[in-house]
C-alpha cells in the first residue's frame, strides 16, 4: 500500500484497478500514511491555510425527491421556509462584519427562486459587497439560467454529482436524469464558474468500484471544489434504517481526492462533525481545506435537515465562527477569512486575504 500511495503522490493519478486496491486494502496501519501524504500535497498549494465560507441555507422547499434527503418534496413532515431577500441580505451583512468574504447560498430546487428573483438577489449582494465571492447551490437548471446567474455576478456553483454510477444514481433519484446531472456540471465549467462536484460515501448498495468511478469522474471533470461527505440516513425518507457511511471511509476518499486533484478546494463537512466530535479536524488532517460555518437565522437551521442530528443548528453566527476557528487552530492550521479561490485563479492581493479578529 505504501508504494501505491507514493506512486499516486508522484503521478497525481493511478489506474482504476490500483485505486480499487487502495480503497479495499487500506487498514489502520497504512491509512495514516495516506492522510500524511494528502496533507503534504495540499500544503504545496495552500500551506497551512483553511478557508472559511459563510453558509446561508435560504430555502428548504424542493421539487425533487432524492431518496436519501430529508427535505425531499414528498416529505410532508418538513416545516418549510424560504428566507426573504431582506433576511438573506441581513445574513450577508452579519457575515461581512464577522469577516467572511465568500457567501454560499444553498437551497433545495425551489421553483419560487426564478432566474429573475435570483439575479436580483445576486446583483444586490455583489453591489453591497463587491470584494466578496458568491457561491450558489440550487440544483439543476438550464444553460440559459446558469448563464444569467453567472452574468449577474455568481462566482461559483456547487452541484454534487452524487454518484458516477448510472444505475446507483437512478435508484436514488426518481424522475431525474443521470446524463443531465453530468451535463449541468460541464455546462457550468463551460460558462466559467468555479465548479463544485462531489459525492456521498456509504450509500446503500454503493461498492468500492462505484467509489473508483467517482474518483475517475472528478479527475476527468477537474472541478475547483469537491464536496465529499458520509451518507447519514434520515427517518423520513425511503432509505430509513439503512446503514450509512463512516468517518473512516470518508477520510480515505477525501485524501484520495486531494492526491488526484492537488489544487482542489475540499470542504471539511458538517456531516463529519455530526458523526464524530473531531470529524472535521480529522478531515483537515487528511487534506481538506475549507469549512462553512452557518450564517442562517437560528430559527430555521433545524428545518434544513438533509440528514438526522445535524450539529450547530442553535449557535449564533459569531459563536459558530469562533468555535470552528478554535477547532481549526487546535488542529494546527491557520484560518483565512478571504475569498479563498482555487489555486489556479489569481485574485488581487487586497481582495484575496482578510484577517478579522473577533
Amino acid at each position: 500500500m505504501i508504494s501505491l500511495i507514493d506512486l499516486l503522490y508522484k503521478n497525481e493519478d493511478l489506474e482504476d484497478n490500483l485505486l480499487l486496491e487502495l480503497i479495499t486494502h487500506l487498514d489502520a496501519d497504512t491509512a495514516p500514511y495516506l492522510f500524511e501524504k494528502a496533507l503534504e500535497k495540499k500544503s504545496i498549494f495552500y500551506k497551512d491555510t483553511v478557508y472559511m465560507r459563510g453558509l446561508i441555507e435560504f430555502t428548504n422547499y424542493c421539487k425533487q425527491n432524492c431518496n436519501y434527503c430529508g427535505i425531499r418534496g414528498k416529505n410532508t413532515t418538513v416545516d418549510r421556509y424560504r428566507l426573504s431577500k431582506e433576511a438573506i441580505l441581513n445574513c450577508c451583512e452579519e457575515g461581512y462584519k464577522l469577516g467572511y468574504r465568500t457567501f454560499v447560498l444553498q437551497g433545495g430546487e425551489d421553483p419560487f427562486f426564478t432566474d429573475e428573483v435570483l439575479v436580483d438577489l445576486i446583483q444586490t449582494i455583489k453591489e453591497s459587497y463587491p470584494d466578496c465571492a458568491i457561491t450558489l447551490s440550487v440544483g439543476e437548471r438550464s444553460y440559459e439560467s446558469y448563464a444569467l446567474l453567472k452574468q449577474a455576478g455568481t462566482d461559483r456553483y456547487l452541484l454534487r454529482h452524487e454518484t458516477a454510477t448510472k444505475s446507483l444514481y437512478e435508484s436514488l433519484h426518481p424522475n431525474m436524469s443521470f446524463e443531465n446531472r453530468r451535463n449541468c456540471l460541464f455546462t457550468l465549467k463551460e460558462l466559467g464558474y468555479q465548479v463544485g462536484a462531489g459525492f456521498m460515501v456509504g450509500l446503500p448498495n454503493q461498492t468500492p468500484t462505484d467509489l473508483v468511478a467517482d474518483l475517475r469522474f472528478i479527475k476527468e471533470l477537474e472541478p475547483e471544489m469537491i464536496g465529499i461527505g458520509p451518507y447519514i440516513p434520515h427517518d423520513e425518507t425511503p432509505l430509513k434504517g439503512s446503514k450509512g457511511g463512516t468517518v473512516e471511509e470518508t477520510l480515505v476518499m477525501v485524501a484520495l481526492a486531494r492526491l488526484l486533484l492537488p489544487k482542489a478546494l475540499l470542504p471539511s463537512t458538517t456531516a463529519m462533525g455530526t458523526l464524530d466530535p473531531k470529524g472535521r479536524e480529522k478531515a483537515l488532517k487528511a487534506g481538506a481545506n475549507v469549512v462553512m460555518p452557518n450564517l442562517s437565522p437560528t430559527d430555521v437551521r433545524e428545518k434544513y435537515e438533509l440528514y438526522k442530528d445535524k450539529i450547530c443548528t442553535g449557535d449564533e453566527a459569531a459563536h459558530c465562527r469562533q468555535c470552528i476557528e478554535g477547532r481549526i487552530k487546535s488542529a494546527g492550521f491557520r484560518v483565512d477569512m478571504g475569498r479563498g479561490d482555487h489555486a489556479s485563479i489569481h485574485i488581487p492581493e487586497e481582495a484575496s486575504s482578510v484577517q478579522i479578529k473577533l
